[in-house]
């Protein structure tokens, strides 16, 4: 009878932790979450004295609990030191959460040690162990130690590969080849991706995980591309990219598991893929100057995640919204909506006031936007300071050149910084300071070259400039990269002008006229208008002449009133914010206060 009676108080015991964990998860799934009857079920566990394996998976999900539905990090903290020492089910998990508990504390260098440490005693565990080696890979990254984080990466699908998960070793090898395209280690990238796509080809398994893999792969072929400047080479892979996840759309997700633990991982859910899809096809219209196309992808990608945000807070989409939006304020700039533009900047403002990380990660591109800005506006001072803090924040190679293009076109119209315009066009022996020597890009290249004819024209040595423009114009060819087409023809336009060859000045002007309302670039069809109505009043033929003065007229009286309500916005202040985190508000002001001479 004895016995009996204790088997009986245990499996009595046994229903009670399991009611009260019953109770707990129903009031943690509740719309909106019940967390602190959540908290009080699995608290009333303890004081019972469970078995050791049960207390140590009740202290694992109070901390979890804690730690995602409060802002109780240190009850958080206890909760999960004390499962950490217990069954591996347990430890592994207890782990993980507690580095991001650390990390969210901004103690980086206590989340490392532990995470190592699971690292090293999880090898007989798969699934935990490739996904530790993901996270602390992830810490790395986070701190821009890329080294490190990929060799992580490394080990993870050299482990992966051991344990027979070929998709998990394409997932860590796809992760290392993105580390290393950030990091421009080119000659590393491409027999990596060139093993990824093999890889990815051979694998037979769930469709959704193979199509995912595919897209993961191809996303980085086009970011490769994107990132070398070359926009007609990337076309067929990035239809390629877009056939890939319009088949993605239509598969069911499989609910059967994998057999092998390993497998357990996915790089992105479809929604966020999908968006990623429209940001980079967004980065190839803006670059090839389709900017109709670019603002039609931005409106349905900005639509999509404002609908993903209201159910997911992942920080990724965030970031997104931010890449997105930074695009479309560059289009809006050339398609003469700045006022558009700056609210639009303004918004970029707002997000990464709400997040420091994003602060961090987009400080420089929000003050060359900014710059931007400037420049449409005329206030070139400002554009100057901008673009100044804008380089003293970045330490990205492109980025630097890109704003150093900018910089010098904002020296140049002032005409009397010729010094500067130099050390920035001028080749240093054994040094990468001169723009075209630093642009890896096809298209900064071409830029770079276009400035420098620029340059030369506005010195009167118009020979030299031509020899330049023309070097731009066979770049841009190369690449079917109309805005600088445009731009290049109409200078060349108008050195012809300035040399009287009308004729030769008309086959330039002409084409970039057409080139500008195609994309429609705003400043360089004022600028077509102005030299055909010269043009046609020089060769005495008065209705051609009106008919572009009319046009001239028009554009110049878009450009103003947009001019004029961008000014008038209180986030027009923003064009001296120079120093520190983004401003909370700004004050209204009673109207424009810069120059529109050099506009019209």
């Amino acid at each position: 009878p004895v016995p009996q009676c204790t088997a009986a108080g245990g499996a009595a015991g046994a229903s009670w932790y399991l009611a009260l964990l019953g109770l707990a998860e129903h009031f943690r799934t509740s719309s909106p979450p019940k967390v602190r009857l959540c908290v009080h079920c699995l608290q009333a566990v303890l004081p019972r004295k469970p078995p050791a394996r049960m207390e140590a998976r009740t202290h694992l999900q109070l901390g979890s609990v804690l730690y995602h539905h409060t802002r109780n990090g240190d009850q958080a903290r206890g909760h999960l030191e004390k499962a950490i020492p217990q069954f591996e089910d347990v430890k592994f998990e207890a782990a993980s959460l507690l580095s991001e508990l650390y990390c969210q504390e901004n103690s980086v260098d206590t989340a490392k040690p532990l995470l190592r440490k699971a690292i090293q005693i999880s090898q007989q565990t798969p699934y935990w162990h490739c996904r530790l080696l993901f996270q602390l890979a992830q810490l790395h990254t986070l701190e821009k130690d890329l080294v490190s984080a990929c060799d992580l990466l490394g080990v993870g699908a050299e482990y992966a590969r051991v344990v027979g998960s070929e998709y998990t070793r394409a997932l860590f090898l796809l992760s290392k080849g993105m580390l290393l395209l950030m990091e421009r280690k080119l000659q590393e990238v491409h027999p990596l991706l060139t093993l990824c796509g093999q890889i990815v080809e051979n694998w037979q398994g769930n469709p959704i995980q193979k199509e995912s893999l595919r897209v993961f792969f191809l996303v980085l072929q086009v970011t490769h591309y994107l990132d070398a400047g070359q926009v007609k080479s990337v076309k067929p892979c990035l239809k390629q990219l877009q056939q890939c996840i319009q088949t993605i759309s239509t598969l069911h997700d499989d609910e059967i598991l994998p057999s092998n633990p390993a497998d357990l991982f996915h790089w992105l859910p479809k929604e966020h893929m999908c968006v990623l899809v429209y940001l980079v096809t967004v980065m190839h219209s803006m670059q090839a100057g389709y900017l109709e196309k670019a603002q039609k992808y931005t409106d349905k990608a900005l639509m999509q995640l404002e609908k993903l945000k209201m159910l997911d807070c992942s920080p990724i989409l965030s970031s997104f919204q931010v890449i997105l939006l930074e695009h479309i304020i560059m289009c809006r700039l050339v398609t003469g909506h700045k006022a558009t533009a700056l609210q639009e900047i303004s918004q970029v403002c707002q997000l990464c006031q709400q997040s420091p990380r994003l602060f961090s990660n987009h400080a420089a591109q929000l003050h060359t936007l900014l710059g931007l800005y400037c420049i449409s506006v005329n206030c070139m001072d400002n554009a100057e300071a901008q673009f100044t803090t804008a380089l003293r924040l970045t330490t990205h190679q492109e980025l630097w050149a890109f704003i150093v293009t900018n910089l010098a076109s904002v020296y140049i119209r002032e005409g009397n910084r010729h010094q500067e315009v130099s050390c920035f066009l001028t080749p240093v022996p054994n040094s990468s300071t001169s723009l075209e020597v630093a642009a890896l890009s096809h298209c900064l290249r071409a830029a770079a070259f276009y400035i420098r004819g620029l340059f030369s024209f506005f010195q009167g040595r118009y020979n030299e400039a031509k020899r330049f423009l023309r070097e731009t114009l066979k770049m841009s060819n190369a690449e079917d990269l109309n805005r600088l087409t445009a731009c290049s023809l109409v200078l060349l336009g108008h050195i012809f002008y300035v040399l009287g060859n009308h004729r030769e000045s008309n086959n330039m002007v002409v084409p970039a006229m057409q080139l500008a309302s195609k994309i429609p670039d705003m400043s360089v069809q004022l600028w077509s208008s102005a030299l055909l109505r010269d043009l046609n009043k020089a060769c005495g033929n008065a209705m051609d002449a009106h008919e572009a003065a009319q046009m001239h007229q028009n554009f110049s009286q878009q450009l103003l009133q947009d001019h004029i309500e961008a000014c008038s916005l209180p986030e027009h202040n923003l064009i001296t914010w120079t120093d520190g985190p983004p401003p909370v508000q700004f004050q209204a002001q009673n109207g424009p206060t810069t120059s529109l001479a050099s506009l019209l």
